[in-house]
């Protein structure tokens, strides 16, 4: 843990963004009830429950699920800022991304506040770092030849650890956004030191990022966070309610603070999804809420 270098980070994070950053939310895209796709109706009603705290959301494919198909009537009449996520691979999955943008795209550019372009591609080897940079540019001159999305933010969403290393560059200099994911459970940390971790790590990938750039003129956001309820520990990280409500505020709310603009994963509990070797049941457990017209399960109320 650097503290020198991460105060360092800090300072020069604070000058060029606002007070408080923005929270946002991961969004699953099938119901919890029966695992099938959601609907308009089932996002208007995921939009009424995240509605006290946020007025963002992100998704990570458009053809999935039909979800541009249903999510952007939902997030029109809710008043709802939506980030558009696309996969890139493979090819045929990216034709069906490119089709769903052209398709339900037009009408909508008031709602839509980014378009990421892979989810974790580098840090999975999906793609090389150019291959990565030339979706981003198709996709580029794909939405913003959409009426009404010329000065539409695109870019990519990936582990800050990924986009720290220089090999990776060319994905940078190829976004107009950046989200850098950081998860202190997934790196086996105590509490005590969560937040630490936490912050060092979004802090390197924030600087890195504005000296690729060349410029603090960026949007920046963390892309996931988060801290299980439940399910299996790993390493020291030991999932509870009361320890994803000290993440929450000691983490959360933290950099927040220092003006970091936030996308917690993720919103709802996703108890459709199977059971995976490794940490047993985490990967349902990762919800602020349970379900939809739900209570949070923790305070996430930040005392700013």
């Amino acid at each position: 843990m650097r503290f020198v270098s991460t105060a360092f980070f800090l300072a020069t994070a604070v000058s060029c963004v606002s007070a408080i950053g923005d929270l946002g939310f991961s969004l699953g895209v099938k119901r919890n009830s029966d695992g099938g796709c959601k609907t308009t109706e089932d996002y208007l009603a995921d939009f009424n429950t995240i509605g006290a705290y946020s007025n963002i959301v992100r998704v990570y494919a458009a053809s999935d699920c039909n979800t541009l198909q249903y999510i952007l009537p939902a997030v029109k009449q809710a008043g709802v800022q939506l980030v558009v996520g696309v996969w890139p691979t493979d090819d045929t999955h990216f034709s069906e991304e490119k089709q769903a943008l052209t398709t339900y795209l037009p009408g909508y550019a008031s709602n839509v506040y980014a378009v990421t372009v892979g989810s974790e591609a580098l840090y999975r080897g999906d793609l090389t770092a150019e291959q990565l940079a030339s979706d981003i540019d198709e996709i580029r001159t794909l939405v913003q030849g959409i009426d009404g999305y010329g000065s539409t933010p695109v870019g990519t969403a990936d582990s800050w650890n990924v986009l720290v290393n220089a090999g990776n560059y060319a994905a940078i200099q190829a976004s107009d956004v950046v989200l850098a994911n950081a998860f202190s459970y997934w790196q086996g940390q105590t509490m005590a030191n969560s937040s630490h971790s936490f912050v060092d790590d979004i802090m390197q990938a924030l600087q890195i990022i504005q000296t690729v750039k060349g410029s603090t003129d960026i949007s920046f956001w963390v892309g996931e966070t988060g801290w299980p309820t439940d399910g299996g520990n790993y390493g020291a990280s030991v999932p509870s309610v009361a320890n994803a409500a000290q993440f929450w505020q000691e983490s959360i709310c933290g950099i927040r603070a220092w003006g970091i603009n936030t996308f917690v994963f993720e919103a709802f509990d996703e108890s459709w999804k199977p059971v995976t070797s490794g940490v047993s049941g985490v990967e349902t457990h990762w919800g602020v809420w349970t379900d939809s017209n739900q209570s949070p399960k923790y305070s996430i109320d930040c005392d700013f």
